[in-house]
């Protein structure tokens, strides 16, 4: 049975920035739920950041490989540079995906930690871009197949080929 790192918030724990969280009543994830196949996770929580905290977004147009390879920041309405943090979640859900054996993962699209097609553009404006978070983008580099929320009946399909 394969194992699945998922976004907390997905899971409805309130760890989002707003204290918020963004839970998912996808029927896949509700089975693999009730299977002991999902991981719950939130890296950013992980990685020492509280709830609520200020909204983060990578600077200007990067992306979470950008940032794993110190070339951009993760930056907080604030000012404050949080990328620390983020760079430490990710690290740390890449080892709790390793230690669950896990090698798919479904995180929430447009988060900065999580974002798997798109994340803000560092103006906190509201504008996406095509890219992924910190999380993703280190996961993705060790061989962790990730998926967005909406991305869920792909990843059923792909798990099918893992599980065959």
């Amino acid at each position: 049975m394969q194992r699945i790192l998922v976004s907390a918030c997905l899971m409805g724990r309130r760890v989002r920035y707003d204290g918020a969280a963004k839970t998912s009543s996808d029927l896949h994830l509700a089975r693999w739920r009730e299977e002991g196949r999902l991981v719950s996770f939130c890296p950013e929580v992980s990685g020492g950041l509280p709830v609520p905290r200020p909204a983060a977004e990578i600077e200007g147009g990067a992306s979470g490989a950008d940032v794993l390879s110190g070339t951009a920041r993760v930056l907080a309405t604030d000012g404050s540079d949080v990328t620390a943090a983020f760079l430490s979640g990710a690290d740390k859900a890449l080892a709790a995906a390793r230690e669950a054996g896990a090698r798919v993962a479904i995180l929430k699209e447009g988060s900065p930690s999580c974002g798997v097609l798109a994340v803000y553009d560092g103006t906190f404006q509201g504008r996406r871009i095509a890219g992924q978070g910190v999380t993703t983008a280190l996961l993705e580099r060790h061989g962790i197949r990730v998926f967005s929320e909406d991305q869920i009946p792909e990843t059923a399909d792909y798990l099918r080929t893992l599980e065959t």
